[in-house]
């Protein structure tokens, strides 16, 4: 069977994709063990080189994969760019892990005691459709160089930028079976590799409503999750901040890729003594977002996703307190326009919800204390951003708040090098970061006795 895959930008069918059923899943998993049999063979230098080669490839296709992403995601041509460089990069650097997995030689009495890191075997790995080809890499690259073979399932609607790396990994030499993308429904495709007992690891990006249920389908096979779900975070400007950096640069920590990004500091939390200066200046700011079609350069901001999706996001807006909105076009595409919402319940579901859109709600703080339990009010915390100029005031929040990732006079969460990952219901375990390869490994112990 076939299904379709239709632009945001033009509601167009773009493409036709393979919809795989439950037999073919199983058949093609069946082939990954087998791929997995044969890679972890390989010697760690040549698998290092051939990581590199595979990295060389989607180099040389950076703007071919761009302009796919732009296509079928929607999303800005510059922001495609950094979304293809990252898995680059991220094959650059693993294939630098390859040859450093290294075990240990732990003093004992009586003999020799050593540690073998050896890959876990087939990693299935299911990424959603907000960053189809940064997320993909982020499992596939240092499961690939722990010696583990993958299969990848994209989401349903944005599949192909995952089909064209996987071309390239075949022609960078990565042997047949060790890469597969697996296209088709998640209820399908998606279940039968956590199900599978050949695929001993997944890693997840999503909802916390998927993530659930996949840690319950692992869950009979002691089978171990990654689990990258949602985020609510919050984006805390203290009086002594710089207000006018603040305020510029805070449109972008939330209508980045239309708001559509579990790291969006979807929360602005403003002390109350610099309210109004500051809201001046981030009203101006968010007026000037270029919400255009996302192929041309100086586009800051594409469409959402699906209609189905901009309907939800216009669900939680449609009875607050709307204190400005940016411009968007009309007519084709699934556009909307940047929003800011005051709210004073603070049991309203849009502080609470992951709206997934390009919409932030403004809330007020009086001291310190206030500004971390404000921020800690949420079921998440995957990231989020403090502006301060006081050093110790900005540790102390940092410390204060639950949250993997959070940045100070920032709005940075991503960096290859460091680790990634959520507290409370944003997740489960890290990616990224000089450790990663280790969640791809199971650690063997061997005492070798030395007393005749």
């Amino acid at each position: 069977m076939l299904f379709e895959v239709v632009s945001p930008v033009t509601e167009e069918v773009i493409a036709t994709v393979e919809e795989l059923d439950v037999a073919q899943t199983e058949r093609r998993i069946h082939q990954a063990q087998r791929g997995f049999e044969s890679w972890r063979k390989v010697a760690p230098g040549k698998r290092a080189e051939l990581l590199r080669n595979f990295a060389r490839k989607v180099e040389e296709n950076l703007e071919e994969l761009a302009l796919l992403e732009v296509k079928n995601s929607g999303h800005t041509i510059s922001n495609a760019r950094w979304e293809a460089n990252n898995v680059k990069d991220v094959l650059y650097y693993y294939a630098g892990a390859v040859e450093r997995l290294n075990g240990l030689q732990i003093p004992v009495q009586g003999g020799i005691n050593v540690t073998f890191k050896e890959p876990i075997g087939v990693v299935g790995i299911i990424v959603p459709w907000n960053f189809p080809m940064p997320i993909a890499g982020w499992g596939f690259a240092p499961a690939l160089a722990a010696g583990c073979s993958v299969v990848l399932k994209p989401a349903e609607i944005t599949p192909l930028t995952a089909l064209r790396i996987a071309e390239l990994a075949y022609e960078a030499g990565i042997p047949e079976n060790v890469f597969q993308v697996l296209t088709g429904a998640g209820r399908v495709v998606g279940e039968s590799i956590v199900t599978n007992p050949l695929v001993k690891k997944v890693v997840f990006t999503g909802s916390t409503e998927v993530g659930v249920r996949i840690q319950t389908l692992a869950a009979p096979q002691i089978k171990p999750v990654t689990l990258e779900l949602g985020g609510k975070s919050a984006n805390v400007v203290f009086e002594d901040a710089d207000l006018t950096k603040a305020a510029a640069t805070a449109p972008y920590s939330v209508f980045d890729n239309a708001g559509q990004d579990c790291c969006a500091r979807s929360r602005l939390l403003v002390q109350e003594s610099i309210f109004e200066s500051f809201m001046e200046k981030f009203e101006q700011a968010v007026k000037g977002v270029r919400v255009e079609n996302p192929e041309l350069e100086s586009s800051e901001m594409g469409p959402l996703i699906s209609a189905s999706h901009r309907k939800r996001v216009d669900s939680y807006v449609e009875e607050e307190n709307v204190l400005f909105r940016g411009s968007c076009p009309t007519g084709t595409g699934y556009w909307y326009p940047p929003t800011v919402i005051q709210v004073s319940d603070a049991n309203s579901k849009v502080l609470h919800d992951e709206i997934f859109g390009p919409v932030v709600s403004v809330q007020t703080f009086k001291d310190e204390n206030e500004a971390i339990a404000i921020a800690n009010d949420s079921e998440y915390g995957l990231s989020g951003s403090i502006w301060t100029s006081n050093l110790g005031r900005g540790i102390r929040v940092a410390q204060g708040v639950e949250s993997g990732n959070l940045s100070v006079n920032s709005h940075s969460s991503v960096r290859y090098w460091t680790p990634f990952g959520g507290y409370k219901k944003s997740g489960l375990g890290r990616e990224l970061g000089p450790n990663a390869t280790d969640a791809f490994c199971e650690i063997k112990n061997v005492f070798i006795n030395t007393e005749l």
